[in-house]
């Protein structure tokens, strides 16, 4: 039976954690929003899209310390009471994604040729391809000030800013994509820039908000350096967190491919829905991030390991229930895809290591969260690359031997979680007792 404080701490996880799952939600909306209507266009252009977005994707993941690195920091500083502090961390990482954005932008309209082409666009594809990536590239410092932007919302236990802008911007690139490409009839350049128009006004939205937030505790609106060299020197270990994750993502699709197309149709919609249950897992992860920080900040470890407890009791809970529905709905949700009879029994067959992934899921993701808000970047991005190593292993073995199909590549993959869930486990127990 859960005690009063138990009760107390479950609520503030779930208050932040709610807003953050629509936050989340709300992003890949843009990506969608494009590809359903570049998709009208014709095959070549929604096949430029894809290697495009593949590539800005891949680029601004491998920049996610703003919005996980800033997290901690604010709530640290938040806990301690030192709002002062908390400003200077907002005008550090605002000066950070521009000065880091900049260049970035540079490198990817440079190469706006030859990044798609070596993802293998070629004719037709790679002109519409090159032509995405070209204008979409613009946008790169403004996703980057609004990653900054919702690192310090969340550092100050603010979810529901992040969202409400993100809600606004979604609207607003419907609304500019319709009159770009149909209404002026620009065609895939017309979706690349309504896109970048909105992701300019989002951020424009997130700097006024961090410039706002420094005027108040009256700090100036200039770089601090030595709050950006702190972020600086954590960025290596979520750079390669992040690189180890899109490899082995980008590994298993690979394999798949090599079984045969309708493996991989099959393996598409199982990771599709595995990406979709992670927004849920990932919520919590920030949300457990946010209320650790804080307490860390406020010098009380007892309270965070708490949290920490909590957190992955109540999503290791909801993790169960979320193994049920997807092995009882095993048949109907590949149906939701495809109606091809053939990837739908491939899919369901492997839907049952899906819903097994989603326990050891929940206390890997989770403990990222706690991991990070208590500052040990290096445990989470050991327990990823880790979990690469452990994971190749079932891949290579696929490849060579031409056995096991999918249900021996998904089991590697339910390896990689369950390799992740166990390192981390480890590094919190070590932070614990370094923290007592």
């Amino acid at each position: 039976m859960r005690s009063p404080q138990d009760r107390a701490i479950d609520r503030r996880i779930f208050s932040l954690a709610v807003p953050a799952l629509f936050t989340l939600a709300a992003e890949p909306v843009y990506v969608l929003v494009d590809t359903a209507i570049v998709g009208h266009l014709g095959t070549a252009p929604l096949g430029g899209l894809a290697l495009a977005g593949t590539v800005l994707t891949t680029a601004v993941a491998l920049c996610n310390a703003l919005s996980w690195g800033t997290t901690t920091r604010v709530g640290n500083l938040v806990g301690a009471g030192d709002r002062a502090g908390a400003g200077r961390v907002s005008m550090a990482v605002l000066w950070l994604s521009i000065g880091v954005g900049v260049p970035l932008a540079l490198v990817l309209m440079g190469a706006s040729r030859t990044l798609p082409s070596l993802l293998g666009g070629e004719g037709e594809v790679l002109d519409a391809a090159a032509t995405y990536l070209r204008i979409g590239a613009l946008g790169v410092p403004a996703i980057l000030v609004a990653m900054a932007g919702q690192g310090v919302c969340r550092g100050h236990g603010d979810m529901r800013t992040p969202l409400t802008v993100l809600i606004a911007a979604n609207i607003a690139n419907v609304v500019l994509e319709v009159v770009f490409v149909y209404g002026l009839d620009l065609g895939i350049a017309g979706s690349a820039w309504g896109t970048v128009i909105v992701q300019w006004l989002a951020a424009a939205v997130f700097a006024g908000l961090l410039l706002r937030t420094a005027r108040r505790v009256g700090v100036p609106p200039r770089p601090f350096t030595d709050e950006m060299r702190g972020l600086g020197r954590i960025a290596g270990d979520l750079v390669i967190r992040t690189g180890a994750l899109l490899a082995v993502l980008a590994a298993a699709t690979s394999v798949a491919a090599r079984i045969g197309a309708t493996s991989l149709a099959a393996h598409h919609i199982a990771l599709q829905l595995t990406l979709f249950l992670a927004f849920v897992l990932d919520a919590t992860a920030i949300a457990a991030q946010t209320l650790v920080a804080t307490a860390l900040g406020a010098g009380d470890p007892q309270a965070a390991w708490r949290i920490a407890r909590r957190a992955v009791r109540v999503t290791t809970q909801g993790s169960i229930g979320i193994a049920v529905v997807v092995v009882l709905g095993r048949d109907a949700f590949p149906a939701l895809f495809t109606d091809d009879r053939a990837t739908v029994d491939a899919a369901a067959a492997i839907l049952p290591i899906v819903a097994a992934m989603q326990i050891p899921g929940a206390v890997a993701f989770v403990l990222d969260g706690v991991l990070m808000g208590a500052g040990d970047y290096r445990t989470v991005m050991w327990s990823t690359v880790t979990g690469l190593a452990v994971f190749l292993a079932p891949a290579v073995w696929v490849v060579s031997h031409r056995a096991g199909g999918l249900p021996f590549l998904w089991g590697g993959l339910a390896a990689w979680m369950t390799a992740r869930a166990i390192v981390n486990a480890r590094g919190q127990r070590t932070r614990q007792t370094a923290l007592a």
